[in-house]
């Protein structure tokens, strides 16, 4: 392991966590060096299989209009249309080339955080049960991934750019405007049946309409209050009807890589220097019991 000669650590440009300042060093260490394994054991999957090609554009963003134009451009590029909510946001970003993973033991202390590299890395949190509060991390995720490589982020000018990004990716404006409902007081059945259609929850949504200027500073601070009020603050009304999206790339090409002969992952994780365990606490998955080493209840394994 140690005489690996790619294991090159992540400098700060190339992770991009959420909440950075208030999150422990040590919880930043643990996930870095995660996500350098990981994404060795990752380098050794490209040369084994077709990942979907890396497509996150490089786009600088100065103003709140070139952040808009960002997710309007992410969206066109991706075939996702601009009318339309995204049915999957996970699938997304793996058709993107990403690999979505959780680090078991940290991503439950991080909200979320990415690794710009080769090919790029998202951790998500298992401490969300929220299926819309998940699609809006990865969302944010994305957003640093496309304005922000090459970035120092965590401060909140950064962070408060890939929040809006993540909300124009999800809604784009043009929609938005059309279908939040403008009154003196908020439609509250109206914005869970937004909800419902866009998968983005209501605190989202007020966010939304306050960056695009469709509701001023009082009305959002009394939506906020309302929210607290109604005890929604963490769970809100509905949450369980939109359902939970799960990664798919890492399993599968894992799958794909034994299914065509067995035994590879554990010769995948003996290249990296990783015993079963750590393989497993890396991926998240387990390294499979090959059927060669298998045997019968009356047969001694010799190997």
């Amino acid at each position: 392991f140690f005489r690996l000669t790619d294991l090159a650590p992540l400098v700060p440009e190339q992770c991009h966590f959420r909440k950075q300042a208030t999150t422990p060093q040590m919880v930043k260490s643990q996930a870095l060096a995660r996500g350098t394994v990981l994404g060795m054991v990752v380098d050794r999957l490209d040369t084994m299989l077709s990942l979907p090609p890396v497509s996150f554009p490089n786009i600088p963003i100065q103003s709140a209009e070139d952040i808009e134009r960002a997710a309007e451009q992410c969206r066109i590029d991706w075939g996702l249309g601009l009318t339309g909510p995204i049915t999957n946001i996970i699938r997304v970003a793996e058709n993107c080339g990403a690999i979505v993973s959780h680090f078991e033991g940290v991503s439950e202390r991080v909200d979320a955080l990415s690794m710009d590299r080769k090919r790029p890395l998202i951790c998500r949190s298992e401490a969300k049960p929220a299926a819309c509060r998940l699609r809006f991390d990865i969302a944010h995720e994305i957003g640093h991934l496309v304005m922000h490589q090459g970035v120092q982020t965590g401060d909140r000018e950064t962070e408060s750019q890939a929040h809006r990004f993540a909300g124009a990716l999800l809604i784009p404006r043009s929609v938005f405007v059309r279908e939040f409902p403008r009154s003196r007081y908020l439609n509250w059945q109206n914005l869970e049946v937004m909800k419902l259609r866009w998968k983005v929850s209501l605190s989202a949504i007020i966010h939304r309409a306050y960056d695009l200027q469709l509701i001023g500073a009082d009305q959002y601070k009394r939506a906020y209050i309302h929210l607290r009020k109604t005890g929604q603050s963490k769970k809100e009304c509905h949450d369980d009807y939109i359902q939970r999206e799960e990664p798919e790339l890492l399993e599968n090409a894992l799958n794909v890589l034994e299914n065509h002969q067995s035994g590879s992952v554990a010769r995948l994780a003996v290249s990296t220097g990783l015993k079963n365990e750590m393989f497993k606490l890396a991926t998240g998955f387990p390294v499979p019991i090959s059927k060669a080493h298998s045997v019968a209840n009356n047969v001694v394994n010799l190997f």
